[in-house]
């Protein structure tokens, strides 16, 4: 990958992360994979939305999905990504003074 396609797919990568849902449901799945439900009683989102923001980030591969039954279970394709979004939040609060 070039210098420039390296920057094109962070760049995809931080949109896809540009929602404050998609931002908390990143957070939850760093604990480890959860199914829409969880997600939902979790966030108190309703399912609908949590399954849009999934799909959105399903679809930049930041999640994957995996039946667990009747369900599929949500979880990051990679560590990296929890460690971005926790540094970002982590970063969000010490600027806003909170």
């Amino acid at each position: 990958m070039s210098s420039i396609e390296g920057y094109e797919a962070a760049g995809e990568l931080l949109r896809a992360l540009a929602a404050p849902l998609r931002i908390r449901i990143v957070t939850e799945l760093a604990g480890g994979p959860r199914c829409v439900h969880e997600l939902v009683d979790t966030l108190g989102a309703p399912q609908p939305l949590v399954s849009q923001h999934l799909r959105v980030l399903r679809g930049a591969g930041v999640v994957r999905g995996s039946r667990r039954g009747r369900e599929i279970a949500y979880a990051l394709t990679d560590d990296h990504i929890a460690h971005i979004v926790a540094d970002a939040v982590s970063h969000a609060r010490e600027a806003g003074g909170s």
